[in-house]
């Protein structure tokens, strides 16, 4: 190469390194402090700490919009406000897009949504994770129906690429509008409690519709989606603890639906006892105690990791390691309503159900249930509905499925918590098991109230019959006899009979029927 081309080239260089310096750098470091001083980490900053050291590939990076309304035609910055590009996590790929804050906004336009589409796609084509790390105004009001149309093609493709990789949304910082629809499409949702906030209409629009004073994380904050709508999944106090999390998760979900999780090897044996269970659980089935103990005992090293923890506390979802096979596990909550189901309860077990279906993880369910609750409100809400989405969401999963009965488990609960007669490959039980149509007060009172009723001592005749209907058809080895219970085991061998159940299934094939799609109630 001669020494003009050799100088040409390097102008070249220098000046493309430059420009794409700028691009990261942003607009300016003014803008940059002002996301600091939010407690917000930049796009760029996120992106680094979500994945692996230097394995980040950009795209589109010198991305420009090409709108010319308001003023925008001399407000033309690289990469028009969103990062998007792959990189690995634990080694392995993933998909990212990242909204800047500092430019726009973060608000969506042509050019950005045609970007965040390029690595939707991407992550679809190569069957990778996809992550978003959200941060954004909404729709760029200066681009008009442009910027909603680019939020229908992300809808698009969060509902096409639904089941088929994981998708996970975090947000941190705002999203308010059409917007907040893409993370409720998407299989997880995190969120950072005062940065990060969720809503349709603002606190302004809900004042002057309804006259309601409200702030925006009052309306729309971690907590309140954690906690009471059930939107977020996930809740932290700053980013890094968030995004390593995320990290986390991903290490337990496949990268797509044609594979398994990934299998980590463990120290923990997988004939260790959980003698411990029986002082966790009390044999008295009145008396409560926290479920997730008895999960932390059986699982691998006492790690898992809880899906919607603060809400529909009744029931527990959580995803950990058996014998280093991820499981997910949904377990009634003794601690909490006694374990009832209701209808936030149903609606969090059946979601959860269907996300490990999807993406091949073994179901274990742990049984310790009243029923469901009782209630005007209960039934005017829809129980009826909300408790038949986790009776179809268990009959459709094909995934292997393992039951443990550990104390009560009575009426249409009991059917609904993947029973036998709904598909479960193994049902086990412990010997303090009670399955029954009913409480033994309760059917003593239905079966026998003419006779306690007729007799000189009621309430002495109504402990006989309880006693009887107990010793007749409450007994641990009912269910047993009649083939609804593979085995009553011992609790000291839980871990290991799980293990030794799932590691049978593991190459389990389910026919299903032909169809386009089943139609489940919504």
């Amino acid at each position: 190469m001669s020494e003009a081309l050799a100088v040409g080239f390097d102008s070249k260089l220098e000046e493309l390194r430059e420009i794409k310096e700028a691009a990261r750098r942003g607009p300016d470091d003014t803008a940059t402090a002002r996301q600091h001083d939010r407690g917000k980490l930049t796009a760029h900053e996120r992106i680094e700490l979500l994945l692996d050291p230097g394995s980040f590939t950009e795209i589109e990076s010198l991305r420009r919009h090409r709108a010319t309304a308001f003023g925008l035609e001399h407000r033309k910055p690289y990469s028009d406000g969103v990062v998007c590009g792959w990189g690995t996590v634990h080694g392995r790929t993933v998909f990212v897009y990242a909204h800047d804050f500092r430019i726009f906004g973060g608000a969506l336009g042509e050019a950005h949504a045609q970007k965040i589409h390029k690595v939707m796609d991407l992550a679809a084509a190569a069957g990778a994770p996809l992550v978003s790390l959200n941060d954004g105004a909404g729709a760029r009001i200066q681009e008009g129906v442009t910027a909603l149309a680019g939020y229908g093609g992300i809808f698009q493709r969060n509902t096409r690429s639904s089941g088929v990789i994981p998708q996970i949304s975090v947000m941190l910082g705002p999203c308010a509008g059409g917007a907040a629809y893409s993370p409720a499409l998407t299989d997880f949702v995190f969120m950072v409690r005062e940065t990060s906030q969720m809503f349709i209409t603002g606190p302004d629009v809900v004042h002057a519709v309804t006259g309601e004073e409200i702030t925006q994380n009052g309306l729309g904050g971690a907590d309140v989606h954690a906690s009471t709508s059930g939107v977020a999944a996930f809740v932290y106090d700053d980013e890094p603890s968030c995004l390593e999390d995320v990290r986390y998760l991903i290490s337990l979900l496949p990268s797509n639906n044609n594979e398994a999780p990934p299998v980590e090897p463990t120290a923990d044996p997988a004939d260790r006892r959980t003698d411990k269970l029986l002082e966790v659980v009390p044999t008295d089935a009145a008396r409560a105690y926290d479920m997730c103990a008895v999960i932390e005992e059986i699982v691998d090293d006492g790690e898992f990791l809880q899906v919607h923890a603060a809400w529909a506390t009744n029931v527990v979802c959580a995803l950990a390691r058996l014998d280093g096979q991820v499981v997910g596990i949904v377990a009634n909550q003794p601690a909490t309503l006694a374990g009832v189901l209701d209808i936030e309860a149903s609606e969090k077990a059946a979601r959860f159900v269907q996300t490990c279906d999807a993406f091949n993880i073994p179901l274990v369910t742990l049984v310790d249930v009243p029923g469901f609750l009782p209630g005007v409100d209960q039934e005017h809400g829809g129980i009826i509905r909300h408790g038949a989405k986790l009776l179809y969401s268990y009959c459709n999963a094909t995934v292997p499925r393992v039951q443990v009965i550990l104390r009560k488990a009575y009426g249409g609960a009991y059917i609904v918590m993947d029973s036998r007669s709904i598909g479960a490959d193994v049902s086990l039980a412990w010997p303090t098991n009670e399955i029954a149509v009913m409480g033994a007060e309760g059917a003593a009172n239905v079966i026998f109230r003419r006779e306690i009723n007729a007799a000189d001592d009621p309430e002495a005749v109504r402990r006989q019959k309880i006693k009887e209907y107990k010793t007749e058809l409450m007994h641990p080895y009912y269910a047993a006899e009649r083939g609804l219970v593979d085995d009553v085991i011992e609790p000291g061998r839980t871990r290991e009979m799980l293990i030794r159940s799932l590691a049978m299934l593991r190459a389990k094939h389910a026919e299903v029927p032909a169809r386009k799609h089943g139609n489940p109630p919504m």
